[in-house]
């Protein structure tokens, strides 16, 4: 039984290093980082005082009114979803009247929500009493508003799903999307994932976790992955989005692809609610059902964006899991954190880093991973500092995410 292939027609995001596609894959290749100190007068107080901060504000780039009834991680959301449908060509089928609005779908994730919506909120029900709360407090606030939000702006009528897994929730959006078209219930799927959590109460509740680095230097130095003096992530914020069509869908409208997206795995480690699997068992089965979904084997894998948060532990076990699913292929895999770059964006991690490993593919050279002065000894991958060239001819990439609670994620994309 042959399977519908599923492809990349659209790309859109805001991040820490650009306000655009084109902007962030420049300063991904070129080694820039988007983290620095905050501003904010909360910030004074706080025990880490830096973040990656987006580029380009959202109320630079949507209308006023639009953006005022819009949370944060939704304001990112429409930013991204917007350029990827214009990116798609998708927005001229739309206006021409000949989009199957039935066979459109979203699967737009979000590790935490309107948290600023809600905490704001709250805090005016505390200082001002309940008449006083917004009455779109809920719309705004409700971990699938970003999902709807998109869904309302390209008229999707077929699912609209938001995965809600802590850091690998962008990575299972597109996982997700790819199921809705192959089990035939879309043939667009606009998938992604969102986060908008720089504010005070997360702030200090992943730096009194100790996940947060403490580090003191240059901001643009701390996120440093794999690096023997890395001592935890550094928070950021924006939002990936990639439109996915059936090839079928996309090949019939002349429609120009990036990648294809081969196969994906999703599995859970049943270990801590905060801490990864020192081994990395569970990361391991995702990408080895990754691959077996994908129909292709280790030595088919080029490149792997991955995790690597530069959090202590984390880090060895994606390096440990790596080499136990590759073998002896992973020695020739170039490994690359653009976290060292943006920081950590949570649920809008892995739809980020799936951007960039689709670029990767497309444009054949690998992002660096920065900070990287001294390699952890219990790391032993080709992690280069500089942008790497990739492979002519067919090759495949993955991008690896794992969560709070145990989620672990691994999407395989494939060259065109």
């Amino acid at each position: 039984m042959s399977r519908t292939r599923v492809v990349v027609t659209g790309l859109g995001t805001t991040s820490p290093v650009g306000g655009d596609v084109a902007s962030t894959w420049d300063a991904l290749v070129n080694g820039r980082s988007g983290v620095r100190a905050l501003t904010d007068d909360w910030a004074e107080e706080m025990p880490v005082k830096i973040a990656g901060r987006v580029a380009v504000e959202p109320t630079e780039v949507l209308e006023r009114v639009k953006a005022r009834r819009l949370d944060r991680s939704s304001q990112f959301a429409m930013v991204a979803a917007m350029e990827a449908w214009r990116d798609s060509g998708l927005d001229v089928l739309q206006e021409s009247g000949d989009l199957e609005h039935e066979r459109v779908g979203v699967a737009m994730a979000s590790g935490i929500g309107g948290v600023n919506t809600l905490l704001d909120n709250y805090d005016i029900l505390k200082e001002k009493g309940p008449r006083r709360v917004s009455p779109l407090a809920v719309p705004m606030l409700m971990p699938n508003a970003p999902a709807a939000q998109i869904s309302l702006y390209v008229g999707a009528r077929a699912a609209v799903n938001t995965p809600v897994s802590a850091c690998a929730s962008g990575n299972e959006g597109i996982a997700l999307a790819v199921d809705q078209i192959r089990l035939g219930r879309a043939d667009v799927v606009v998938a992604g994932g969102t986060e908008a959590a720089i504010h005070p109460l997360p702030m200090a509740a992943f730096a009194n976790m100790m996940a947060l680095s403490k580090n003191p230097g240059d901001p643009t130095t701390v996120s440093r992955p794999w690096d023997t003096g890395r001592d935890g992530f550094v928070l950021g914020e924006g939002a990936g989005v990639l439109v996915l069509e059936s090839e079928e869908h996309a090949k019939a409208r002349g429609a120009r692809i990036y990648a294809e997206v081969l196969g994906a795995g999703i599995t859970a480690d049943a270990h801590d609610i905060a801490q990864p699997d020192p081994a990395g068992r569970g990361g391991a089965r995702a990408i080895l059902r990754a691959l077996a979904e994908s129909g292709i084997t280790a030595a088919d894998i080029a490149h792997i964006n991955a995790h690597a948060t530069s959090t202590p532990q984390g880090d060895i076990a994606e390096g440990l899991m790596i080499h136990a699913t590759l073998g002896k292929h992973a020695d020739d895999v170039v490994v690359t954190s653009t976290k060292s770059m943006t920081g950590h964006l949570l649920g809008g991690a892995g739809a980020l880093e799936a951007i960039a490993t689709v670029l990767a593919l497309h444009h054949r050279v690998a992002p660096p991973t920065i900070n990287l002065d001294n390699l952890d000894p219990q790391v032993e991958l080709d992690i280069p500092t500089k942008a790497r060239d990739l492979p002519q001819g067919d090759i495949a990439a993955l991008n690896n995410s794992f969560g709070f609670g145990g989620a672990n994620v691994a999407v395989a994309f494939g060259s065109v």
